[in-house]
C-alpha cells in the first residue's frame, strides 16, 4: 500500500487524499479476510475480530477446545503477512528465559552476549498459554504492554508491528493455570471459537480429506498480502478515522456501566474504554466506513469486555455466562442515534 508523495494543496484535496487512503486500506484488509476464509471455514466472526485487533494494534486471546482451528488461524495470518513469525508452545516446564532470551558466555570474546528469544518478532503465537505457570506467563507482560524486553538490565525494543495471539484451552481442561487479571487486561480482545455449523463442518471435512496433510488444511496456497509497513499504515489510517463525541461517550458509558452492573462483581477499567474506541475504528475501516458508528462499538464490546469483568457467583451457579450478562448490559445501555 504505497503512500502518495505529493502533499495535498488544500483542505478539499486533503480530504480526498484521506478518503482514497481509507478506501485502499479497506480493500487490503478485506482481501486478507478473503484469504483467511479459504482455510478457516465457519469462523468468519473470529476472522473479523482478529483483523480488528491487528488493525487496532492490540493483542488477542483465543479460547476454545482443542481441534477448532485456533493455531490454524494464526498460521494462516502469518502466511498472509510477510514479516517475522514465531511460535512458542507453552508447557509446564517452560522458563521465562525461553520466551524472552538470555545472556550466553562467548569463550572467544570472553564476554556475555545477549541471545534474543522468540518474543522478538512481529507476529507471536503463544500456543496454549495457560499450560505454563504464572512466572512464565508474566514474561509476556512487559513485551505486550511496553513493546520492549529487559534483558540483563538492558531495555531492548521489539520491532513494530508486534502482535501476540495467545491460544488457551478452557480452564476446565486438565493441567491448565488461569491467567492473572493483570495479564488478561493486556489482551485487547478475548475471542471464543465455537464448533462450526453442520453444513460448515461438512465442507471442512470435505476440504481436509482432499488435502495432502493428515488432518489439517494447507496454508501454503494463501497469498502474502501484507508487509510490516502495510500493517503500520493500516493502523495509522484507522486511528485517524473520524469519531463523533457521542460515539466516544457511548464507549466510555459501556465500560463504566460494568462497574455497577448487577451480576458483575468486577468491572472493566479505563483500558476497556480505550480498547472499545480503537476496536471500533478498526471495524469501521474493515467494513469500508468513512467514520465510526455506534454499531462498531457494540460489535467489538463482547470481545473487549468478557475477560475484564467477573460474574457474581450466584449467577454462575444459576448457569448464566459472562456473555449473557454483558448482552443484557449492551441491550440496556442506550446507544446514540445514528
Amino acid at each position: 500500500m504505497s503512500e502518495q508523495q505529493a502533499e495535498p494543496s488544500s483542505p478539499v484535496d486533503a480530504e480526498v487524499h484521506a478518503q482514497q487512503q481509507r478506501h485502499r486500506a479497506s480493500q487490503l484488509a478485506q482481501a486478507v479476510r478473503h484469504e483467511l476464509q479459504k482455510v478457516l471455514i465457519g469462523q468468519d466472526t473470529v476472522i473479523d475480530d482478529v483483523l480488528t485487533a491487528l488493525i487496532a494494534g492490540g493483542h488477542v486471546l483465543l479460547e476454545g477446545v482443542p481441534g477448532l482451528g485456533k493455531t490454524l488461524l494464526v498460521r494462516a495470518l502469518a502466511r498472509c503477512f510477510g514479516g517475522d513469525f514465531a511460535r512458542i508452545q507453552f508447557t509446564p516446564d517452560l522458563m521465562p528465559s525461553d520466551v524472552t532470551g538470555h545472556a550466553v558466555y562467548d569463550l572467544q570474546t570472553e564476554q556475555f552476549k545477549l541471545r534474543k528469544g522468540p518474543l522478538f518478532t512481529n507476529l507471536l503465537l503463544a500456543d496454549e498459554i495457560n499450560r505454563a505457570p504464572a512466572k512464565t506467563q508474566a514474561a509476556l507482560l512487559e513485551a505486550m504492554q511496553e513493546r520492549q524486553v529487559t534483558l540483563e538490565g538492558r531495555a531492548l525494543p521489539i520491532a513494530q508491528p508486534f502482535m501476540v495471539l495467545a491460544t488457551q484451552n478452557p480452564i476446565e481442561q486438565e493441567g491448565t493455570y488461569p491467567l492473572p487479571e493483570a495479564e488478561l487486561d493486556r489482551f485487547m480482545l478475548k475471542l471464543r471459537m465455537d464448533y462450526p455449523e453442520a453444513q460448515q463442518e461438512l465442507e471442512m471435512v470435505r476440504q481436509v480429506t482432499r488435502s495432502t496433510k493428515a488432518d489439517m488444511l494447507d496454508v501454503q496456497p494463501l497469498r502474502t498480502l501484507l508487509q510490516a509497513k502495510d500493517i503500520l499504515a493500516l493502523q495509522r489510517i484507522a486511528s485517524e478515522l473520524p469519531l463523533d463525541e457521542q460515539v466516544l461517550d457511548y464507549a466510555v458509558r459501556l465500560a463504566r456501566a460494568t462497574r455497577s452492573w448487577p451480576g458483575l462483581t468486577l468491572g472493566a477499567g479505563p483500558r476497556a474504554s480505550i480498547a472499545l474506541v480503537r476496536g471500533a475504528r478498526a471495524r469501521a475501516l474493515l467494513r469500508g466506513g468513512e467514520f465510526v458508528i455506534p454499531d462498531d462499538i457494540k460489535g467489538c464490546a463482547l470481545a473487549v469486555l468478557r475477560h475484564r469483568v467477573r460474574i457474581a457467583p450466584e449467577l454462575d451457579i444459576e448457569g448464566l455466562s459472562v456473555d449473557q450478562v454483558l448482552k443484557q448490559l449492551l441491550d440496556q445501555v442506550p446507544a446514540p442515534r445514528q
